[in-house]
């Protein structure tokens, strides 16, 4: 009786450990897998243990297109590094892909072949009115309708507004907090020389 539990709790455990990752990622992990692999079969090394310098060998051939390699960007030659060292930690034998023959290599590789990122055109408030005005009133609606004008009133990034906390005592890890606030009251703000709120609270460094 012991037994034939064990043996349910054990492919119950398989079936979780194969749902650990995503179907696509699973499928992708294993083709780069079949490369390398196949790759290291026809130059003559062995796939296991796992060799630093072999893999950064591999890079290079990959990111020029050498050895019957279609050449691969930075992007697609990173998934492939992602997917040798998974396989290898599924075989106990972790990849060190911070040792100096893949990192060098690899560094090297997004210096030569990698692109710099786009820039994206700033919008303009006639720009945001129009997007804010094809948001529905209700709850998901407004909080869109909050998150652009926030982001674009603060010129805030997408990190830095995921980041925000809803105040100063919600936690150490956020980018900050919001606060609006109307005609000084007392301890709450002061006027400055030109007659404009400021906020105590805003001079800590932790409001927007």
């Amino acid at each position: 009786m012991v037994s034939s539990h064990l043996d349910a709790l054990g492919e119950k455990a398989k079936d979780y450990a194969r749902n650990a990752r995503a179907q696509n990622t699973r499928r992708a992990h294993e083709s780069d897998w079949r490369q390398f692999s196949s790759r290291l079969r026809r130059q003559g090394f062995p796939a296991s243990p796992p060799d630093p310098q072999t893999v950064g060998l591999y890079l290079a051939a990959c990111a020029d297109g050498t050895g019957r390699i279609t050449a691969m960007s930075v992007a697609s030659l990173e998934r492939r590094l992602s997917g040798i060292a998974w396989h290898y930690r599924q075989l106990g034998q972790p990849l060190d892909t911070q040792d100096r023959h893949i990192a060098t290599v690899l560094a090297g590789i997004r210096r030569a072949h990698g692109r710099p990122p786009v820039q994206k055109e700033a919008i303009f408030a006639d720009d945001l009115l129009t997007m804010l005005a094809t948001l529905d009133n209700d709850l998901r609606g407004l909080r869109d309708r909050a998150i652009l004008a926030i982001g674009f009133a603060g010129g805030l990034r997408r990190s830095e507004i995921v980041g925000l906390d809803c105040g100063p005592s919600q936690g150490e890890d956020g980018a900050g907090w919001i606060e609006i606030f109307g005609a000084a009251k007392g301890a709450a703000g002061a006027k400055n020389e030109g007659g404009s709120d400021v906020s105590r609270a805003g001079n800590e460094g932790g409001s927007c």
